[in-house]
Parts: C-alpha cells; structure tokens; sequence
C-alpha cells in the first residue's frame, strides 16, 4: 500500500483479510467435491453442495473474496453484458435464456442476502444504462427498445427525470437491480460458507489436477486432495490450469477509484436524486455508484491486459489519472472533491462475453461468469451447478450458459493494442461531442 498525491493505491479492494483466515491444507483427504477458487461462484457452490449434505472442500488461494468479489463496483445489473442487438443476431435460440438468467439472478441474489443476513448495504435503486454524447444516446435508445421487447422492466427518459446528474443526457433504468458493497456481500457469503459443513482451506493455492479411474487428485503446496468431482470457479486464474480448457476466459485488469465523503447537500446539488447506479455507452464503459457513506466509485474507462503471470498488485498511476479525468469530466460540480483511494482486480472476460459453464473432463466442471456482471450472476450460477452435482435435472438457467464442447476462440479484442484503440476511440468521441 502507498501513497502518492493524496491518493491510497492499494493492493485490496472492499474487503481487508478477515481475522479468521483458515489454515492452509496439510496432508492428504478425501471428499465428495473439491471447490477450486473461493469467489462468489466458488463459495456459492461450496454452500449448496454443504447444504445438500456433500462432503465438500473448498480450495482458495488467497481467502475467500480476496479477487474479484471485493474489487469491483458494486452494481447489481439485470440485463446481460454486451450488446443486446449483437447477442441476438449471434445467439437467437438463447437469448431469452440470458434475459431470464440475468432477472433470476438478481432475484437470487436479494433472496440470498434476506435468507443469510447479510449486510451489504443494498439499495435497490436499479441501474441506468446513461447517455453522455448524443452518439450515445441512439445506443441507450436502441437497448432500451430490444430489451423492452424481450419483456425487461425497463425505462427509457431524460437524465434528470432518471434522477442523474446534468452531464448526462438520457438513459435506459434497468428498475431491477441496485447497488451495494461487494466486500461486505463476499465477506457476508464467507460467514456462511464457514458455518456450513463444508471444509475450508484458505491460504491454498493449487499446483496442479490429475484426474483418475475414480475421480481426480488436487495437489497442493502442502499435501493433496482426492475427490469424486472438482469444480473449478477460477475466472481469471483459469489459464494458469493446465486442466482448464484453452482461451477458456482472458485476465483483464480493471481499475477503480473512490473520492472522499461528499456532503449530501452538494451531491443534490450535483443532481444525483435518484442513487442508481450509472454506466456510460462507450466502447469501454465507465461506472459510476454512490456508496452508503456518500463517496462517489468510479471505475473501468481504461482496461490493461495481462503480461505474464497474473498476481497482487496496484494500480497504475497513468489509469487513476484518467478515471480522476473522468470523475471530473462527468461532476463538473465536484472538482473541488478529492480522490482518496485506487484499487483494482483481475476480472475474467470470456470471448462470447457471457457466462459459461461445461465440463473439462469426465469428472472436472468449470464456470466462469465474470464478464463484468459476476456480482449477480457467479452466485446463482454456482448454486444451480451445485444443484446439478446433487443430481438434480439442470435449471434451464444453467443450460443457457452450458457449453457440451469446450472449445473457444481466440478472444481478439482482450489484448493490449486493441484495448487502447477502445479507450483511443473513447476519447476521441468525448472530444467530438463537447
């Protein structure tokens, strides 16, 4: 952790390490199912599998929460990632599965933070999909017309009648869906997780999987596992398993900054009545979210691809310059108000964008459901995995993201020359509307 103008560059996000950290895997056991990666969708498959009476251990690295989870913006969508008119023209038959997966989801996850008790700070405020250049505007108009046809619950008005602040012009209100503190809500998952029948090991990274006759042997620094099963919920540390199919997802690494509390009087001012949540039509969005102790998020506007190995680290001063440049570019009013704080974390981007989930091998299932809208949907996707394991008949939610052949393409657009002709062409548009 260090600091430079001002500015906490942090190598956490949401969450610090919690006090009960469990002790890394010594020696040698047995289970039903070993969880491989304690994120949302890792621990969310844990607990079901717990829950439904398996004897399972879960695998994780860091601790649990520690990646993603904790590092990213906190907005609850309910639409699916991507461009909806391209995700139909592309796939169809299952487009209205990915709309109906992307509603259950958030229904899934308000259920789950009443049934655990977990306090998160949500506000289920919905989410606006915001207009900043007139360009954009045909874009927020175009979505919001495709979705309101698949039956979304979505609305399409001026900025200020959404309740946004003046730089931005119009926008679609996904009404399902809010905000809330990702740390809080993968710390609130841990809690549970800890308290259900399934075995923990933190602190334990995994070196490598062989399957066998009868199941598959999970090597660790300190000893192995033997299981029936495995089920890996790595996201963006897929590639560093050999076990995982190929060009499965791409590590991108995305940037976040938080200001200092702002006095709720000059948020008003600011224009932001309604607390959504906002993310802009460029070709590499920008989000922004009010937390519950009034300091403005904002994140992504600049992705950085992976160079080497994937690990702990903080963000790049050129970056949190340019999403300060964007805080102020959108809250004018606010220029007075300072940064505080960057972080960031390794998301994983799959080349369809969308969730997916398959299996590797007889005895070894994946999902990877990041692509920016994992808050949502790694949880309800690993519990109807885990639902699968039991031997239930997969949730047609399930099948919507199931691959029965593991091969994916090449993902082009997830490499450093081609990000930064996004961002390029970003800028070149803002300058073009002002």
């Amino acid at each position: 952790m260090t600091t430079m103008g001002g500015i906490t560059f942090s190598e956490l996000g949401w969450a610090a390490p919690p006090t009960d950290v469990t002790a890394p895997l010594e020696g040698t056991l047995t289970c039903d199912v070993a969880v491989v990666g304690g994120g949302y969708a890792g621990m969310a498959t844990a607990l079901r599998l717990a829950e439904r009476g398996a004897d399972v251990v879960l695998l994780e690295a860091g601790f649990c929460g520690c990646g993603a989870s904790s590092r990213n913006a906190g907005q609850l969508g309910s639409v699916p990632g991507g461009d909806p008119a391209l995700l139909s023209a592309l796939h169809p038959r299952r487009f209205p599965g990915l709309i109906r997966l992307a509603e259950g989801a958030v229904d899934f996850i308000e259920s789950t933070i009443t049934r655990l008790g977990i306090d998160c700070d949500y506000e289920p405020t919905g989410n606006v999909a915001a207009a900043v250049t007139p360009a954009q505007v045909k874009i927020a108009k175009r979505k919001w017309e495709l979705f309101r046809k698949a039956g979304v619950d979505v609305e399409f008005g001026d900025a200020r009648a959404l309740g946004l602040p003046e730089a931005f012009l119009e926008g679609m209100l996904e009404r399902k869906g809010g905000v809330l503190d990702p740390g809080k809500f993968a710390l609130g998952l841990r809690t549970a997780l800890l308290g259900s029948g399934a075995r923990v090991f933190e602190q334990t990274p995994v070196q490598s999987m062989e399957p066998t006759g009868v199941g598959v042997i999970v090597a660790v620094p300190g000893g192995h596992v033997r299981a029936e099963r495995v089920v890996l919920t790595t996201n963006a540390c897929s590639r560093d398993l050999a076990i995982a199919p190929k060009r499965l997802a791409a590590p991108v690494w995305v940037s976040m900054i938080e200001t200092e509390p702002i006095p709720a009087d000059r948020i008003k001012e600011a224009g932001w009545a309604s607390r959504s949540g906002i993310v802009t039509q460029h070709q590499i969005m920008e989000s922004y979210r009010l937390s519950r102790r009034n300091t403005i998020v904002t994140g992504v506007r600049r992705l950085q691809a992976a160079r080497g190995a994937i690990g702990p680290r903080t963000p790049d001063p050129s970056v949190v310059a340019e999403l300060t440049r964007g805080f102020r570019a959108r809250f004018p009013s606010l220029h007075d108000i300072a940064i505080r704080r960057a972080w960031g974390g390794w998301i994983a981007m799959t080349p369809s964008w969308l969730p997916v989930a398959g299996e590797a091998t007889r005895n070894v299932s994946y999902l990877i459901a990041c692509n920016g809208h994992g808050l949502a949907q790694a949880p309800h996707l690993g519990t109807l995995l885990a639902d699968r394991l039991a031997g239930d008949r997969p949730h047609e939610d399930l099948g919507t993201v199931w691959r029965t052949r593991s091969r994916f393409a090449p993902a082009l657009v997830f490499n450093g020359p081609a990000m930064h002709m996004l961002w390029a062409l970003d800028r070149w548009a803002d300058r073009r509307a002002r």
